[in-house]
């Protein structure tokens, strides 16, 4: 069984102005529907963000049948990409063309034909989009709502030439599926010690910095990782709310790299007036697999927040017991 896909669709030209319309302004339409938008917003941007909106927008109906790539809703989802874009999901190898990925859609729209979402924080950067979304899903009678990282490196005309997406699967079983699915990575995670004193919010990354933070991740450095982001509130994947303490913060840093053996390269970036995304890609091994594909993208917010995204579940289950978290899922 897929994953759960978050993509985007409907044409530029099927809007109402069309794809010409960011040439006349910011963007204000996709400015009113998200919480923040920022960055270079170029007319091939905005077309993309007005799809993307108008996706989550768009009922399913009826689900489509696996592989029935002639369903309003699918056929909308493929509008979005070039007809040989690639799209990753968080630990498969790359999806090319369009129909793989549709066919991919119509299995996660089988498995939650409710899904909306609603953008977040939103950087664009020419030809680079990273927009953040909270996605809202119904599985087995349980809501699961949970946050994802829309990664996309677009054409000149919008369409998606690259994407990549960066959420945890493990939200989608923690409640659903109790009796197969394993510990949470980070259970027992919790700020200890004294609370930080108020100080200055971190000042923005540069990209002068990008080589050193790599190092960072590729060499387990927390303290390196931790120093440069001093006073930030720590968001991530198996948290309720954010780490403040240093304490909590280095306990959630070293329980992953216990854990996670990374090999990554600098992805894409995007830099906006107060918020910057960063995107390291490539393998993880751990005790449920070797050279796994795995990223993960950091948000550094404009209030001192630090966000991570990234996918926990192929560190604590292997790719059968993946398999049969699906299968269990989808029955009735």
């Amino acid at each position: 069984m897929a994953a759960v896909v978050v993509g985007v669709a409907t044409s530029a030209a099927a809007l109402p102005g069309g794809g010409a319309g960011a040439a006349r302004g910011d963007c204000p339409e996709v400015r009113a529907k998200v919480e923040r938008l920022e960055g270079r917003i170029t007319p091939n941007a905005c077309a993309f963000m007005r799809r993307q909106i108008a996706f989550g927008e768009l009922p399913t109906g009826a689900p489509p049948a696996i592989g029935d790539l002639s369903h309003p809703r699918v056929k909308a989802y493929l509008d979005i990409f070039d007809e040989e874009a690639t799209l990753w999901e968080a630990g498969s190898t790359p999806q090319r063309g369009h129909t793989v990925i549709g066919t991919s859609i119509t299995g996660s729209l089988r498995l939650a034909p409710g899904l909306r979402y609603r953008g977040t924080d939103v950087v664009a950067d020419g030809g680079v989009m990273m927009f953040g979304q909270w996605n809202e899903i119904t599985l087995k009678g349980h809501k699961v709502a949970y946050p994802q990282i829309a990664r996309n490196v677009l054409g000149d005309d919008g369409k998606t030439l690259q994407a990549r997406r960066y959420y945890d699967r493990y939200a989608l079983f923690r409640d659903t599926v109790p009796e197969l699915v394993p510990d949470g990575l980070f259970d027992g995670v919790a700020d200890t010690g004294p609370a930080p004193s108020r100080g200055p919010a971190p000042e923005r990354l540069r990209a002068a910095e990008i080589p050193d933070r790599l190092a960072a991740w590729n060499g387990e450095d927390v303290d390196a990782l931790l120093a440069r982001m001093a006073n930030a509130r720590l968001s991530g994947p198996g948290l309720d709310a954010p780490l403040t303490t240093a304490a909590g913060k280095r306990a959630y840093l070293q329980r992953f790299f216990d854990t996670a053996d990374v090999r990554f390269k600098a992805g894409q970036v995007a830099f906006g007036r107060t918020t910057t995304y960063v995107e390291w890609h490539g393998t993880v091994s751990g005790p449920k697999g070797k050279d796994i594909p795995f990223g993960i993208v950091e948000r550094f917010g404009s209030g001192g927040e630090w966000e991570l995204y990234f996918d926990t579940l192929p560190l604590v289950a292997d790719r059968g017991e993946i398999g049969a978290l699906f299968q269990k899922l989808s029955q009735p």
